[in-house]
């Protein structure tokens, strides 16, 4: 997790002077010109010296991949440092599927959070860290002239990532489980005691995919084409039944590093299995209209005519507050009208308007509409000049229209100004049924006119 604007460097030796610099610099600002601790600041922040101080001070802190912190803010026991490359491999998700790319936490003392943002300082893509774990040269002169005294200090500012203890240990609020690892569950000696600890490398990377897939544009594109019914290029990604779990409350920085990069805020995925409540799709079966019961009995027609009709009985002002609402029902329906086509041409076969006799019934107009790819079927040429000739969706329109008029009509005054400005948003204003029907006619159009 490096510093995203933090400068580039050629050299570990400018990198660390350029980081100590600025924080002396800091403090400085905050000091008036006559102030002498300003020449007490000026020694200590002498590189030699800070680092010095930074390498007695890096035993306040300790690097960790899982973190007992999460568990219980006031728990006390062992965290583990355990690089994911080190991990078994295993099927099921688990830190080990982060490889070498992955952020390490850092738990213990705030005040001495400065030696880790100095450990992680980069150059040419490499952390200060790992050029000491490598031994790297530059790294060990950045630190000190004399070798045997850097090479000290490398060995002390290590001591980040190693464990605290030789002996791992437990809290009375750390979690703790009995997991049965033999074939009897009545004998005490088959199972192990464990104490879980929370992946927080694992985690950061999923918060930083959520959040991604919640808040970056790429998804937000995706996501507005696919509410517009839209063809988009990329992939959609969503987390349905999303948790969200904050942790250390107005100080998240008591719980690590990394949870105070994240405001404390912790995903949880949903991890029940998906209720599917599967329904038969009602077809005009024996009827010459959808407008007749299918369209009208959708959920989101009945709640939205509903509304509808509530609003413009109060008698609103003929205003543009009015007029605003006024539209986005209508836009509403237009789009549950939308959808049912878009359900029923692409859940039936093409011809299913010709081929089944329960929906001879159905208007011409409508056969053309919700049945559009029977005019590539061979021996539909007469089907295929009636759709290209366009006189139908004029026709789904008025159907449209004098349906709504009929469903506002009694209390309200509409009429013919009113259909036709149903039948306008239909036909004019809705996007998804305009790209709908041009998709269409490029692909009917394409056939060439007769088989």
């Amino acid at each position: 997790m490096a510093e995203t604007d933090a400068p580039a460097h050629s050299s570990f030796q400018a990198a660390v002077q350029a980081f100590i610099q600025e924080r002396l610099q800091t403090k400085l600002d905050k000091l008036k010109e006559d102030d002498p601790e300003r020449e007490r600041l000026r020694a200590r922040y002498q590189p030699a010296a800070w680092i010095e101080d930074a390498a007695q001070r890096v035993q306040q802190i300790q690097a960790v991949t899982h973190s007992l912190k999460p568990i219980h803010p006031d728990a006390r026991g062992t965290q583990l440092y355990a690089e994911p490359s080190s991990l078994p491999t295993l099927s099921e998700l688990g830190s080990h599927a982060l490889g070498n790319a992955f952020d390490f936490d850092v738990v213990g003392n705030a005040a001495a959070l400065d030696v880790y943002k100095f450990l992680k300082l980069e150059v040419n893509g490499r952390s200060l860290l790992t050029a000491l774990q490598e031994e790297d040269a530059s790294a060990l002169r950045a630190l000190h002239g004399d070798a045997t005294q850097a090479k000290t200090l490398r060995n002390a500012l290590l001591r980040l990532t190693q464990p605290r203890s030789d002996r791992t240990s437990s809290h009375t609020r750390a979690k703790q489980l009995y997991w049965l690892t033999g074939s009897d569950a009545c004998a005490d000696d088959g199972y192990e005691l464990l104490a879980p600890l929370f992946a927080t490398s694992l985690a950061h990377t999923v918060h930083t995919q959520v959040k991604d897939a919640r808040y970056g544009k790429a998804n937000k594109a995706a996501r507005q084409a696919r509410r517009e019914r839209k063809a988009h290029g990329g992939v959609f990604v969503d987390y349905p039944g999303l948790a969200v779990q904050k942790m250390g409350g107005t100080k998240p920085l008591n719980i690590s590093q990394l949870n105070s990069e994240r405001g404390g805020v912790n995903y949880l995925l949903a991890s029940l299995p998906p209720i599917w409540q599967p329904r038969r799709q009602r077809l005009p079966v024996n009827t010459d209209s959808v407008f007749k019961h299918l369209y009208p009995e959708r959920p989101g027609v009945r709640n939205t005519v509903r509304a509808l009709r509530r609003f413009l009985e109060r008698d609103p002002r003929p205003n543009q507050a009015t007029r605003e609402r006024r539209a986005a029902d209508i836009e509403k329906l237009v789009d549950e009208l939308v959808i049912l086509a878009t359900k029923l041409q692409q859940s039936l076969a093409p011809g299913w308007t010709r081929d089944d006799e329960r929906f001879h019934k159905l208007a011409r107009a409508e056969q053309l509409w919700l049945d559009p790819l029977r005019a590539e079927l061979p021996g539909e040429d007469d089907f295929a000049k009636e759709w290209r000739w366009m006189d139908w969706p004029n026709t789904i329109g008025r159907f449209f229209a004098n349906w709504l008029n009929a469903k506002l009509a009694g209390q309200l005054p509409v009429g013919d100004v009113e259909a036709r400005e149903w039948q306008r948003t239909l036909l004019v204003k809705d996007d998804g049924w305009r790209e709908t029907l041009a998709e269409q006619r490029r692909r009917i159009n394409g056939q060439g006119g007769s088989r």
